[in-house]
């Protein structure tokens, strides 16, 4: 049986660990010296590293954990500048994972960076920088229509499935969702609960797709509140779902 718990990095970053009580494997480690700390606490052995993306949040740590555990193999997007990695995987390629035992399959995700890619099952996504609860990563490398279908590849996904990304942000998320999506009561709810959780020092994650479909506004893009909202913000007109998301992430942008 398989345990995940988030290891804290830097302000906002969670490096998520997923473990059998015996070996690991960490997701995007920016820094290595907390995993270290976390896996000596809890006497596990680290055997495997995924990879999103280039950030160097999300990478800064492999070298220090890859002198630690040299036996750990390393998994990432087919970006040759990040250095490290063992097995470079595009989309519909699957990992046969033994120790932890887990089967993960691979999805690109281009956006928030060309070479992003996530990492799921049934059970759960490893989703990086591309979607976050309420909201999504800032759009550096691509351009709106290749994020906003990046983001409906994921909203594809069974809805039980538990989204893990990499950054406490939910609270300013949810902000913007409710500046946008004001009437939404699944959404206040939610915001409600996400405050207490913070304000009890927890953390908000894992959410789920399914929570996701009802609070993201990155995910209702097809919603006609949202479309004149944005449109009113803004003092624009929309004329399909991609401009919707292309107007709504201006505006978070800045918000």
């Amino acid at each position: 049986m398989n345990n995940i718990f988030a290891i804290p990095a830097f302000s906002d970053n969670y490096i998520w660990c997923l473990h059998d009580a015996e070996h690991a494997l960490v997701v995007d480690p920016g820094d290595a010296a907390p995993v270290i700390r976390a896996l000596q606490e809890k006497q596990l052995n680290l055997t495997y590293i995924l990879i999103t993306h280039h950030h160097f949040d999300h990478t800064g740590g492999v070298e220090g954990l890859i002198a630690a555990y040299p036996d750990a193999v390393v998994y990432g997007p087919k970006n040759l500048k990040i250095s490290g990695i063992d097995q470079r995987l595009t989309e519909g390629e699957s990992l046969f994972l033994h120790h932890p035992e887990i089967e993960l399959k691979v999805l690109e995700t281009p956006g928030h960076t060309m070479d992003h890619i996530v990492f799921y099952n049934d059970e759960l996504l490893f989703c990086g920088d591309t979607l976050f609860s309420g909201g999504c990563g800032r759009m550096f490398e691509g351009t709106p229509e290749v994020f906003y279908r990046s983001l409906q590849k994921l909203s594809r996904l069974p809805e039980k499935t538990k989204v893990y990304c990499t950054h406490e942000y939910t609270l300013a998320n949810l902000a913007f969702a409710s500046h946008v999506d004001p009437e939404n009561i699944s959404l206040q709810e939610y915001q409600t609960w996400a405050t207490a959780q913070r304000d009890n020092d927890q953390i908000t994650l894992p959410s789920s797709i399914a929570k996701q479909k009802q609070v993201n506004p990155f995910l209702r893009c097809d919603n006609t509140a949202i479309k004149k909202n944005i449109e009113s913000l803004m003092n624009l007109s929309t004329h399909s779902e991609v401009d919707v998301f292309a107007a709504l992430r201006r505006y978070k942008d800045d918000f």
